[in-house]
C-alpha cells in the first residue's frame, strides 16, 4: 500500500507533457501567403540541394513568430499506382517535417499529410505532375 502511495505521488509530481496548438490543414492550399514549395526528384523522398532555399524560408517564417504552425503537405504525381503514390507523398511530407524538426522547429507545430493525384484534382491537374511538398505556414491565431 505504501509503495502504491509513493508511486501515485511520483506520478502526480511529473511535469505535464507539452502539447502544441490544435489546428488542421483543411483549406491550407487555398492560402496565398506563407506557401513554400520543396521540390523532390521523381520517385524520391530524399531532400536534395534544391530544397535548401525553400526550407530556409520556412524556418525563417516559423522562427519569426513562434505561435505559427505549418501544414506539411506531401504530393506525388502519378508515380506508380495509387498505393505507391500516396506512400511516396507521405514519405516526402515526413522527410520535410523531420528536417524542420532537426533545425529546431517543434514537431507540435507541424502537421504532415499526404496528397495524391488519385485523390486530389489540384495535384492531378498540375503539369508537370507535382513532385513537391507544399509547406503552408498558417497565419498567427
Amino acid at each position: 500500500m505504501i509503495r502504491l502511495a509513493i508511486l501515485l505521488a511520483g506520478l502526480i509530481a511529473l511535469p505535464a507533457r507539452a502539447e502544441g496548438p490544435a489546428f488542421n490543414c483543411v483549406g491550407a492550399l487555398d492560402l496565398e501567403d506563407g506557401v513554400f514549395s520543396v521540390p523532390f526528384a521523381r520517385n524520391s523522398a530524399r531532400l536534395g540541394d534544391a530544397a535548401r532555399t525553400p526550407m530556409d524560408s520556412v524556418i525563417e517564417a516559423l522562427g519569426s513568430e513562434p505561435g505559427r504552425v505549418a501544414c506539411v503537405l506531401g504530393h506525388a504525381g502519378q508515380e506508380g499506382g495509387a498505393t505507391t503514390s500516396i506512400r511516396l507523398a507521405a514519405e516526402r511530407a515526413r522527410a520535410v517535417s523531420a528536417a524542420l524538426a532537426a533545425r529546431g522547429i517543434a514537431t507540435t507545430r507541424l502537421r504532415s499529410e499526404a496528397r495524391s493525384a488519385q485523390f486530389s484534382p489540384r495535384v492531378r491537374a498540375e503539369t508537370p505532375p507535382s513532385r513537391t511538398v507544399t509547406v503552408v505556414v498558417l497565419p498567427a491565431p
